[in-house]
C-alpha cells in the first residue's frame, strides 16, 4: 500500500542528507578542536567506534541532549570504563565539545538525517473524536455549560410513560446531583396524589477522559438511566421489591464532551391501587436514590455537580472498535505505522460507523421520508465533504457518490456502499493526501493541532472565504478553537503525560506503613491534581511558572484529614489550601505525584529523578542495562533511602546516568511516599540537598524542593523543554522538521509573553498549520489505497 511510497521519501531525503553531509563536511575534523579529536581517538573509539557510531560491545551510537558541560561532567566520571576520573577537567571538556559538535547533539544529528514532516495518519485518538464530530456535524453544535448539576422535574401521582411522567408538573429546578432520601417526606404533595411522585432529571454530563465509565443506579424504588442514548436505558431497574438494589453498567466516553443524560425515578405501590391503601404506612417505606459513577483513573462516587449540567445536548456516536496501539517510539503519539491489525480496524470502525448512521438516518437528515434517492445522495455528499475536510471536486463527488446511485437500484445499498468507500478512503484516514496545499489544509492542521480532529463549520467557512492565508487571520481562529472543551481536554491530556500519570498506574502502598492510602484517597488526589492544572492553566495569567512555584493544593474533607490540615477544609468539595508551612511546590510536591513516583513502602529518589530528568528537564536517558531492585532498607538499616540509592548507583557504569538523576531525585525527600511531609527518616535528618549541573555550564545547589522549583521555573533549557514536548504532543510531529529555528522562536515568545501557557499553544498551532508536507508524490498513497 503506502510502504513504497514511504520507501521513496526515505530514499529522497537519505540522497538529500548525503549531499548535505558533503556540504557540511561531517567526520572532517578542519575547524574542530584537534586535541578533542585526539583525545576521543585515544580513549572513546575502542569502545564507541568511530564519530560514536556503536561497536559490537557498545552498540547504541552516543547521540544525546546533553549540554557541553553536561556531557564534559559526564565523562570526567565515566571515562574511560575501565579506569573512570582520570581525565581532567579539561581534556574532559574538550573530548565533550569535539563530539557535540561533530555526531552527539541533535544538530550535529541533522545534518546526517534531514528532519522532514511525516506522512501522517489518524492516531486512534483522532480517529474516535474525527467519527464523533463527522456525526455530529449533522446536529446542532453545543457547547458546554456545566457544572450546575441536572434539570430536575417533579411530578404528582404515579409514573407513566417510560419517556414522560404523568401527573401534575408540581416543582422544576435544578440539583446540584442526584443524591436523595425521600423516606417519610416526599419532595412535592397533592390533595390526591396520596404520596405518590416521580421525579425526571435531565441535562447533560461531561467526560474529562477517554475510557469506560461506570455507572450505578441505587435505589429502593423504580429508576431508569440513559447516557448517550434517548432510546434505550443502559439501566433499567423498573421493577423493585422495596429492599433495594445495585443497578450497574458500563459506557464509553469520549473526553472533552459532554452526553445527553436523563434518570427517572417513580414512587408508587406496584399494580392495581388497593381501596385500603394506608398512605402512612407507605411513605415509612424507604425511598432514596442516588446516581453513582467511576471515571477512568477514579472510584465509585456520586458525580459531582462539576460534571452535570440541565442544558440538553444531542447524543455522538462514539467508536469502540478495538485499534493496536500507537507509536510511540519518539515519546509521542505518531500515526506513521500501518499493519495488517490498523487495516482491519479501520475497516471494522468503517462499518460500526455505518451502521450508527443508517440507523439514525432520520435525526441527522432532519427528514421524515429518509427512503428517497435525493435525500440519500445529498447525505452522503455532505459526509463526504465533512471526512474529507473540504469542497468535493466534480471527480471526488463522482468516485465516492454518484456512482453508488447510478450503479445500484436500491439508494439504500448505494448509500451503504458510498459511507463505506468514503470511511475508509485514504482522504479520511490522513491528514493530508494532495499534493497541493490548499487553505483547508491549514484549516485541518489548525484543527487537529488544538482538537485532535476535524474543522468545525466556522473553519471551514473562513477557509472558503480566504481566511486563513495570513498568520493573524489564522491566530484568530485558534484564539476562539482555544475556548471549546476539546481544546481544554487535549491540553489537560498532554499535562498529564507531561507530568507522566496519564496511565493506569498502581499507587497502592503498604497499608500498614500508610492504613488510610485508600482507592478513595488516590482517587482525591487525581482530582486534586487536576483542578490544580485547570486552575493555573485557564486563568488569565495562565502562568506556566506556577506549575512549579504555587504552594497550594486543592483539599477536601478527606485529603485535609489525611495531611494533618482538616482544619482547612470541612467539606466535599476542592477548596484551595496552604499546607506545610508553605513548603509545597506546585506539580513537584503535589502528592499524587509524589505517590506516582515512590514505591509501596519508600520514597525513590530515582523514580523521582527520572521522572525531573525526563519529563521537566527533557533529557533522553539510556534504559539501564539491566533492571536492579532497590536495595531493601531491612539489609541496611542503618542507612537513610538517601545513602542506600547513592551505595547502590555508586559504579561508573551507573552513573552514566545517575550523576543527573540521583541529585534532582533528592531535593524531593523531606516529602515521604504518600506526599507528607517530613524532617526525619528514622530519627535521622533529611538531607535534601542535590547539586545539578545545569545545561549553561554551572553547577546549581538545590536544597529541597523550593529550591528546585525556583531553578526550573527560570531555567531556559525547561523552558525550551517544555516548548518541544508540548509542540510534539499538539502537532505530533518533530519541532526540528519545521527548522531549526522553530523552538528558539517559540522559546522566546513563550518568555516574552510572561509564559502564558495559552499563547503558547496558539502560536505553536499559528506557526504549525501555516506549514505542511512538501512533496508532490504524496498523491500516490491514495492512488494505492482507492
Amino acid at each position: 500500500m503506502s510502504d513504497s511510497f514511504l520507501v521513496r521519501s526515505h530514499q529522497t531525503a537519505f540522497g538529500v542528507g548525503c549531499l548535505l553531509l558533503s556540504f557540511w563536511g561531517v567526520g572532517i575534523t578542519q575547524g574542530v578542536d584537534l586535541q578533542g579529536a585526539h583525545l576521543f581517538t585515544a580513549n572513546c573509539v575502542r569502545c564507541h567506534g568511530e564519530a560514536g557510531s556503536g561497536t559490537e560491545d557498545y552498540p547504541d551510537p552516543l547521540r544525546g541532549d546533553l549540554s557541553v558541560a553536561q556531557l564534559a561532567e559526564l565523562i570526567r566520571l565515566t571515562m574511560p570504563e575501565d579506569d573512570p576520573e582520570t581525565l581532567s577537567v579539561e581534556e574532559a571538556r574538550s573530548i565533550a565539545e569535539y563530539a557535540h559538535r561533530e555526531f552527539y547533539s541533535p544538530v550535529a544529528q541533522s545534518r546526517n538525517k534531514l528532519p522532514e514532516i511525516d506522512l501522517a495518519r489518524l492516531t486512534v485518538k483522532q480517529h474516535r473524536r474525527v467519527l464523533a464530530d463527522l456525526v455530529g456535524g449533522f446536529a446542532k453544535a453545543v457547547q458546554w455549560q456545566g457544572g450546575e448539576g441536572l434539570k430536575g422535574e417533579y411530578y404528582l401521582g404515579r409514573q407513566g410513560s417510560e419517556t414522560k411522567p404523568r401527573g401534575e408538573l408540581a416543582l422544576t429546578r435544578v440539583d446540584q446531583t442526584v443524591e436523595f432520601d425521600f423516606t417519610g417526606s416526599p419532595p412535592v404533595e397533592g390533595g390526591k396524589d396520596k404520596g405518590h411522585y416521580s421525579v425526571l432529571w435531565s441535562g447533560s454530563i461531561y467526560a474529562a477522559a477517554t475510557g469506560w465509565y461506570r455507572f450505578d443506579v441505587r435505589t429502593e424504588r423504580s429508576a431508569r438511566l440513559w447516557v448517550n442514548d434517548n432510546s434505550d436505558p443502559i439501566i433499567d431497574a423498573w421493577i423493585q421489591s422495596g429492599e433495594g438494589s445495585n443497578s450497574e453498567a458500563k459506557v464509553f466516553l469520549i473526553g472533552g464532551r459532554s452526553y445527553p443524560v436523563r434518570v427517572q425515578f417513580s414512587v408508587s405501590n406496584q399494580g392495581v391501587q388497593d381501596k385500603k391503601f394506608d398512605r402512612e404506612e407507605f411513605l415509612t417505606k424507604a425511598a432514596s436514590i442516588r446516581l453513582l459513577w467511576e471515571p477512568p483513573h477514579g472510584t465509585l462516587q456520586t458525580i459531582p455537580k462539576r460534571f452535570l449540567s440541565p442544558q440538553a445536548v444531542p447524543e455522538s456516536f462514539v467508536c469502540t472498535t478495538p485499534f493496536p496501539p500507537d507509536d510511540r517510539s519518539y515519546g509521542w503519539e505518531r500515526g506513521t505505522t500501518i499493519s495488517q491489525a490498523w487495516e482491519e480496524a479501520t475497516t471494522g470502525a468503517a462499518i460500526e460507523a455505518a451502521n450508527y448512521l443508517d440507523a439514525h438516518l432520520a435525526q441527522l437528515t432532519k427528514r421524515g421520508n429518509v427512503s428517497t434517492r435525493e435525500t440519500l445522495e445529498g447525505f452522503a455528499t455532505k459526509l463526504a465533504e465533512s471526512a474529507f475536510r473540504q469542497p468535493l471536486t466534480p471527480e471526488l463527488k463522482q468516485k465516492y457518490v454518484t456512482q453508488h446511485f447510478q450503479e445500484i437500484d436500491d439508494p439504500q445499498l448505494a448509500l451503504r456502499r458510498a459511507e463505506l468507500m468514503i470511511l475508509m478512503s485514504p482522504r479520511f484516514l490522513y491528514r493530508e493526501v494532495d499534493a497541493e496545499p490548499s487553505a483547508y489544509d491549514v484549516a485541518s492542521r489548525l484543527a487537529f493541532t488544538l482538537w485532535d480532529s476535524q474543522p468545525d463549520k466556522k473553519l471551514l467557512a473562513a477557509a472558503d472565504k480566504g481566511k486563513l492565508a495570513t498568520e493573524e487571520q489564522v491566530r484568530k481562529q485558534a484564539v476562539r478553537m482555544l475556548g471549546d472543551m476539546r481544546a481544554r481536554s487535549k491540553l489537560q491530556d498532554f499535562l498529564l503525560t507531561w507530568l507522566d500519570v496519564d496511565s493506569q498506574v498502581d499507587l497502592t502502598k503498604n497499608p500498614e506503613r500508610f492504613p488510610e492510602f485508600d482507592a478513595e484517597t488516590i482517587a482525591d488526589l487525581r482530582t486534586s491534581l487536576e483542578v490544580f492544572l485547570d486552575e493555573v492553566v485557564w486563568s488569565e495569567e495562565s502562568d506556566y511558572r506556577r506549575l512549579f512555584l504555587a504552594d497550594e493544593v486543592f483539599l477536601n474533607k478527606r485529603l485535609a484529614r489525611f495531611y494533618g490540615e482538616s482544619e482547612l477544609n470541612d467539606s466535599e468539595e476542592f477548596s484551595k489550601s496552604k499546607i506545610d508551612g508553605g513548603r509545597r511546590a506546585g506539580v513537584l510536591t503535589h502528592p499524587y505525584v509524589l505517590a506516582r513516583f515512590a514505591h509501596p513502602e519508600d520514597t525513590s529518589p530515582i523514580l523521582r529523578g527520572v521522572f525531573l530528568v525526563r519529563r521537566v528537564l527533557g533529557q533522553a536517558l539510556k534504559p539501564p542495562p539491566e533492571a536492579v531492585p532497590p536495595l531493601a532498607a531491612r539489609l541496611h538499616p542503618e542507612l537513610t533511602t538517601r545513602e542506600r540509592v547513592t551505595l547502590q548507583t555508586k559504579p561508573a557504569s551507573c552513573m552514566t546516568c545517575h550523576h543527573l538523576i540521583n541529585p534532582l531525585g533528592f531535593t524531593l525527600e523531606r516529602f515521604d511516599a504518600v506526599g507528607r511531609y517530613r524532617d526525619h527518616e528514622d530519627d535521622k535528618v533529611i538531607d535534601d540537598v542535590g547539586v545539578y549541573q545545569a545545561r549553561e555550564g554551572e553547577a546549581v545547589t538545590l536544597a529541597g524542593a523550593r529550591d528546585l522549583a525556583e531553578f526550573l521555573a527560570s531555567s531556559e533549557e525547561v523552558h525550551e523543554a517544555f516548548v518541544e514536548q508540548l509542540f510534539h504532543y499538539l502537532v505530533q510531529q518533530s519541532i526540528q522538521a519545521y527548522g531549526p529555528e522553530m523552538q528558539q522562536r517559540l522559546t522566546r515568545s513563550f518568555v516574552k509573553q510572561d509564559y502564558n501557557i495559552q499563547k503558547l499553544v496558539i502560536e505553536i498551532a499559528v506557526a504549525s498549520s501555516m506549514r505542511g508536507r512538501d512533496d508532490a508524490e504524496i498523491e500516490r498513497i491514495s492512488a494505492d489505497r482507492d
